[in-house]
């Protein structure tokens, strides 16, 4: 059955998302209903059923347990649907493969009383039993993707993807989480340390345990790794584009203009019209990864990625397509000058043959004018897209297929 928007709220909502756990969910419920029971408090075992086809559904009736079906395929859409049809005013949410240890929630309930947003399990500290976890995920995956969060987000936490945590359900519901899959679980953390206020994120130490099932797991290593990883890249764009693409478009437009008045030498070594050459290129691509971010944070803010900060606002309020597309044309007028000045000074010249670095020197920022003042362009009209208003759906529409 399925949660009604009326029925009486409970303290806690016990959460587990369901996908053919026939093998490990009974003694997963027992264990859920042994903690509510000796700690008496007024919760719920809660099945969010991802459409599992081996009769998890009724074992989980025949226990007492609720079941809600999950419309869509995938570990974050499970979830979703199970925050959405709890009845609990916290939610602590695990694995239905017996690796984590229900028995001993108490820890999690305690610091949502105490007023914590989201509480995370750390296995490194609580403890992991031999073969509970790939040495790949244990001595490098978790370790790099955390040590990763870590440095982007500064959620203080040493576990970034422990499936066991609690969470006050309002919360998370106001961080409109949107991934389907296995990034629902980053982004439930990304998103509460980006909020504002930041949300308030503890830890407490957990243990893993070996899994109690005879198949493979779902969690693919190299697939799932990535896609973590390029989550938390796209959740910063600053790291992914911003810092890189400054570095290199400060660097390269300074060499060019440098390089633009005559050869340097250092030494030995002399840089001129070739430096030059590759000196534009990584300025272009710099400017492209600060085009990009821009593209990015839109998007990701008009779908709901990303929250917007005052100053963001301030800044789209204040920006426009067309400030764009004269940006873009000035960048652009200022290359074709400087290509018509050398035409002119060739023509003082009788057309006759020039030095090749002498052409060179005078082409290369030209050419990157031209260049940046069209990507500029480009990205205006883009932007303009992406930021045009849009008829929403209300919340309570039914769409029927």
């Amino acid at each position: 059955m399925t949660a009604t928007n009326d029925a009486a709220e409970l303290e806690l909502t016990i959460l587990m998302p369901c996908l053919n756990e026939a093998e490990t969910l009974e003694v997963c419920i027992r264990k859920a209903q042994g903690f509510l029971e000796r700690s008496g408090i007024d919760g719920e075992v809660l099945i969010s059923d991802n459409g599992s086809t081996d009769g998890s559904q009724e074992i989980a009736q025949r226990l007492g347990a609720r079941v809600s079906h999950a419309p869509l395929r995938g570990y974050g859409a499970a979830l979703i649907n199970g925050i959405e049809n709890a009845r609990g005013r916290y939610i602590i949410m695990g694995d239905a493969d017996d690796s984590y240890d229900f028995e001993n929630l108490q820890p999690f309930v305690d610091r949502l009383r105490g007023g914590a947003d989201l509480v995370m399990g750390n296995r490194f500290r609580g403890g992991i039993a031999p073969g509970a976890m790939p040495p790949l995920h244990k001595y490098l995956g978790n370790p790099v993707l955390s040590g990763i969060g870590e440095l982007f987000f500064r959620p203080n936490i040493g576990d970034f993807h422990c499936g066991l945590r609690g969470f006050n359900r309002e919360s998370i519901r106001d961080l409109d989480l949107q991934t389907t899959g296995m990034e629902f679980a980053s982004e439930m953390v990304v998103k509460s340390t980006l909020t504002r206020p930041k949300y308030r994120i503890e830890e407490v130490p957990t243990t893993l345990k070996k899994d109690g099932r005879s198949r493979p797991p779902h969690l693919r290593s190299w697939h799932d790794g990535w896609r973590h990883l390029r989550f938390l890249l796209i959740f910063a764009p600053r790291w992914l584009f911003v810092y890189p693409g400054l570095i290199a478009f400060i660097l390269g437009g300074l060499v060019v203009g440098v390089l633009s008045f005559g050869g340097v030498q250092i030494g030995s070594i002399g840089f001129d019209v070739t430096t030059m050459v590759y000196a534009s290129a990584l300025c272009v691509i710099g400017y492209q990864s600060l085009l990009f971010f821009w593209l990015t944070k839109l998007f990701a803010t008009e779908g709901g990625f990303l929250p917007s900060s005052d100053r963001y606002r301030r800044v789209v309020a204040n920006w426009s397509a067309e400030r764009g597309l004269l940006l873009g044309l000035l960048l652009f007028l200022i290359g074709i000058a400087i290509g018509i000045g050398q035409v002119i000074w060739w023509s003082s010249l009788g057309f006759g043959p020039l030095a090749a670095t002498d052409v060179v020197r005078v082409a290369i920022p030209s050419a990157l004018g031209i260049m940046l003042g069209f990507q500029t362009i480009l990205m205006s009209f883009f932007s303009g897209v992406l930021t045009t208003p849009r008829r929403s759906v209300p919340d309570d529409a039914v769409i029927e297929s």
